[in-house]
């Protein structure tokens, strides 16, 4: 029997070991101009499209790290009658459809993963389903391919997610599933949906939380992630500090317009001494605050607003060079971030994948001694990653129209300590 994968993060650019996909599937084309909103969507996916340009992101993580993908977990919880039937409970009692219950418990497990993931239409056989006018009772999981957002793998515990959106929610109650009972991962897990009365205003998503050190987090306060759920996060690293300092450095954000869900959309770390940013919030004076706060032992010792994110942690000792998404033009930058031009995935210190789209940000991390690579040269082997600096980059006419860039659709499970 294979050992456990034991689960460990205290970093944004080690050396990957693991990582966590979901390719796109028939969930992104169920959706119509009626329901893309509600998806969370601004506009519909060419799924042929996307898969392609997903593949690339898969072909290059492949050649340098071991890949796990959600289904193949989600299958092996599902052979086990007691987590499926736990599983489908937690989810038929959430969407309000245990009439389904039977049903769902009575499918194979490659065929209940797939409906679990693709959406279940509703049967119309009362008045009350006709006139609900619902052609799904479970409706697709139109997100799952950024699989940043229902958890998060911090330290050696992977955090389940309290999603901002009830669309998402299944996406959380999955990735419990698949940390605790798939028998994959050695890991404690931390939910944030336990205790949590219907209408709690905890919620906190991924994309909002990076690691930018063992002792150090920075978490963005926006539409996905409130402060409460923040307090939550706190209170977390408060209780398990028996002795140290931690740093939590929270970023508020826009909550328009729709690109800057998350902090990764307009902060994320390339190397040791390297970030890129989105200039206009990240490093101008604005109205969105910058907070420090400190945890000393199981306290939380200070609360303080800072100038930027770059300042706090310069004054902990991580003294980073600012790479500026879409270059000096404005309106560049502007463009580049809504591609999501500033949402880098690092797999390791220097090595880094982005979308080959957002050529002036290209421009920039060419100016600042990245080599650019070719994921396609990559993974035929044409190209090598150089010795220094490089940014591989994938096409992304597609995936960038769900929301998101590379970061948002990787979750790293294990990662080599970084010799800062």
């Amino acid at each position: 029997m294979r050992d456990k994968l034991k689960i460990n993060i205290q970093s944004e650019i080690g050396a990957l070991d693991a990582v966590l996909l979901h390719s796109p599937g028939a969930e992104v084309e169920n959706m119509t101009p009626r329901n893309v909103q509600r998806a969370l969507y601004s506009d519909i996916l060419n799924l042929s499209i996307a898969r392609q340009e997903y593949s690339q992101l898969s072909g290059v993580l492949g050649k340098v790290a071991e890949v796990h993908y959600v289904r193949d977990l989600l299958e092996k919880v599902l052979d086990n009658d007691k987590n499926r039937l736990e599983l489908i409970r937690r989810i038929c009692v959430n969407e309000e459809v245990t009439e389904y219950m039977e049903m769902l418990l009575g499918m194979a497990s490659p065929e209940l993963a797939r409906v679990l993931i693709e959406g279940l239409p509703a049967e119309i056989n009362t008045l009350t389903s006709f006139l609900k006018n619902e052609y799904y009772a479970l409706y697709p999981l139109y997100n799952f391919y950024f699989t940043r957002d229902a958890a998060v793998t911090i330290g050696n515990d992977a955090l389940i997610c309290r999603m901002a959106n009830n669309v998402r929610v299944r996406e959380s109650l999955i990735m419990y599933a698949i940390y605790r009972t798939s028998g994959c991962f050695d890991c404690g897990v931390i939910d944030a949906n336990d205790f949590q009365p219907e209408k709690s205003p905890v919620m906190m998503e991924g994309g909002d939380i990076i690691i930018v050190r063992d002792d150090i987090l920075v978490v963005g306060n926006g539409v996905r992630t409130s402060s409460q759920g923040i307090d939550f996060l706190i209170e977390r690293f408060r209780a398990g500090n028996s002795s140290g300092r931690k740093h939590i450095i929270v970023q508020q954000l826009p909550s328009e317009p729709e690109s800057f869900i998350h902090l990764d959309m307009v902060f994320t770390m390339l190397d040791r001494d390297k970030c890129m940013v989105f200039e206009p919030l990240i490093l101008f004076d604005n109205q969105y605050q910058t907070v420090h706060i400190t945890i000393d032992g199981d306290k939380v010792s200070s609360i303080r607003a800072v100038p930027n994110i770059l300042e706090a942690l310069k004054r902990l000792g991580m003294d980073l060079k600012p790479i500026i998404c879409g270059g000096d033009d404005e309106w560049d930058q502007e463009r580049e971030q809504w591609h999501s031009g500033a949402n880098f995935f690092a797999f390791a210190p220097g090595k880094v994948i982005t979308y080959a789209r957002n050529v002036h940000t290209l421009e920039e991390l060419d100016r600042n001694g990245f080599s650019i690579i070719r994921a396609d040269d990559f993974i035929s082997g044409r190209s090598v990653l150089s010795e220094g600096p490089c940014a591989v980059t994938i096409d992304g006419s597609e995936l960038p129209r769900g929301g998101g860039g590379p970061r948002c659709m990787t979750m790293p499970l294990s990662r080599k300590p970084v010799e800062w």
